[in-house]
């Protein structure tokens, strides 16, 4: 996918916006979460490599899948 085009000053208000979504207290337990779970998965010698970790299905599927809630939009599963 190619970069947005954006101004300088909505580069940065857009910087700002989504450093601010990802200091939520629900993304930040969903950050903990998937690290945990993936450094587990590493020491337990799975291959991981190219996956990320799916918190709806509660599994490791390749990032292609997990991204845009499934085809079914991302309000699907209340990813705000």
């Amino acid at each position: 996918m190619a970069k947005q085009k954006l101004s300088k000053k909505a580069k940065l208000a857009k910087a700002k916006r989504d450093l601010a979504y990802a200091k939520t207290p629900r993304r930040r337990k969903m950050k903990a979460e998937n690290q945990r779970l993936r450094r587990a998965a590493k020491k337990a010698g799975k291959n991981i490599k190219g996956k990320d970790y799916d918190h709806n299905t509660r599994k490791f599927i390749s990032r292609k899948k997990n991204r845009g809630g499934h085809g079914k939009g991302t309000k699907k599963h209340n990813t705000t």
